[in-house]
């Protein structure tokens, strides 16, 4: 397959239970969802260097998918966001658990060269925050 053929990645697409409070959660790790994000059942923003972050409430999934279901155990995916500095990963972990998001990993200097922590989103999805060491 030569590359003007091959598919290009488009967006990370995320089922959310409670469209404001995903919106809020990503808000604070400086995705732009435009104003009134909050109320749509579909929503997108660019992230930084072009992909988007999707997020569809279970109603609008459902409204062309009749018989999905959230998983029942746990997820499959994360979403990483590349802070600035160790620094910002220790603040970001403490600003996002302390607005009461569940923080699954405290930072710490990972093995592999990294400051890294993971919390929750509203819907469970693992977030991971990390930053060259």
């Amino acid at each position: 397959m030569n590359s003007t053929s091959a598919p290009q990645f488009a967006f990370v697409g995320l089922a959310v239970s409670d469209m404001a409070a995903s919106v809020a959660f990503y808000r604070r790790l400086g995705v732009g969802f435009a104003e009134g994000a909050e109320g749509e059942p579909h929503v997108e923003a660019e992230l930084p260097g072009g992909p988007l972050l999707v997020l569809d409430a279970e109603a609008t999934i459902r409204s062309f998918h009749p018989s999905w279901q959230p998983p029942s155990r746990g997820t499959r995916a994360a979403l990483a966001f590349r802070c600035a500095s160790p620094a910002q990963v220790d603040a970001l972990y403490e600003e996002l658990t302390g607005a009461g998001y569940h923080g699954e990993l405290k930072p710490w200097d990972a093995f592999w060269g990294q400051r890294y922590a993971v919390v929750h989103d509203p819907d469970g999805n693992g977030v991971d925050l990390l930053a060259p060491l």
